[in-house]
């Protein structure tokens, strides 16, 4: 054979390789979505993943072998130590176990078999490195192993995982900062309130007259953009139910979903507001009228 020919057919043999991985492979620095088909003839291989970013996703199609998952920031510090891994697991997620890793001792996280498909995983950054391991099957058809993922703070996580601290009253501090430090600001009020005891949590239908900020859009505009509609979430063991009158909501955004913080009724607010104000203790402007 011809030695321009020879190499015609390499480069033609690597452009298909290129093909056929990339359709394979789709990664950026926050998400990944791979095949376990890439290295179906090699059951053992263990891959490794890199993620940077404070949120993503993974996704792994017809899981064999292993993947090893590293998530950080994309800028490291000294704090990040003092970082919380949260994920969630896709609803429909099966095909892999996820342990942690660290210095060649596996911790089970998740189990294939899911005892709540919404239960979220926290862990902290230091107990070591995700290893998902892909469980022994004759089929491996319809098997997707995913979640989500979050990298926040271990006070944000308290905060949100912990129902003593989900459920107990704000102090009128713990209302300022909330009112100008959470993902979400509003005022408005309960339309209704339903409980869900399989997931363990409370949803409140929120009607807003007034939107101070909101880190996503879960609240939409009606009425011509004179009201907004959201749903907001709480843990069942709070017991909350509809009250009358105007609240002031506030809370963090986990997952795509709003969690609630504090929730002072309005006119309390006002009160809180006006004397802080009034000492120079208000820690950000907002309007209370």
């Amino acid at each position: 054979m011809l030695p321009s020919v020879t190499v015609a057919l390499a480069i033609l043999v690597l452009m298909l390789f290129k093909a056929v991985t990339s359709q394979q492979y789709s990664t950026d620095l926050c998400s990944w979505k791979g095949s376990g088909l890439t290295h179906e003839s090699h059951l053992r291989d263990v891959e490794q993943v890199y993620l940077r970013c404070s949120e993503g996703s993974l996704q792994w199609l017809y899981p064999t072998g292993a993947l090893i998952v590293n998530l950080r920031p994309n800028v490291l510090s000294s704090s990040y130590k003092y970082l919380t891994v949260c994920i969630k697991p896709f609803k429909d997620s099966k095909g892999a176990n996820i342990y942690l890793e660290k210095s060649g001792k596996l911790k089970l996280l998740v189990s294939e078999e899911l005892p709540n498909p919404n239960k979220v995983y926290c862990y902290s950054s230091d107990q070591g490195v995700l290893f998902i391991e892909a469980t022994p099957r004759q089929d491996i058809s319809r098997k997707i192993t995913g979640f989500q993922y979050e990298l926040i703070s271990q006070r944000a996580v308290s905060n949100l995982y912990t129902v003593s601290a989900s459920c107990r009253p704000c102090s009128d501090t713990e209302v300022l900062l909330a009112a100008c430090t959470s993902d979400f600001v509003v005022r408005g009020v309960i339309q209704g309130v339903s409980h869900d005891s399989e997931q363990q949590e409370s949803v409140i239908d929120v009607s807003v007259a007034r939107l101070y900020k909101q880190k996503s859009k879960i609240f939409q505009p009606v009425q011509n953009g004179v009201r907004w509609l959201g749903k907001i979430k709480t843990p069942l063991e709070c017991g909350v139910r509809q009250g009358e009158g105007e609240f002031l909501f506030t809370g963090s955004m986990h997952f795509g979903e709003a969690g609630l913080g504090c929730a002072p009724r309005f006119k309390d607010f006002q009160r809180i507001y006006q004397e802080a104000k009034s000492k120079g203790l208000n820690p950000c402007e907002i309007s209370t009228d």
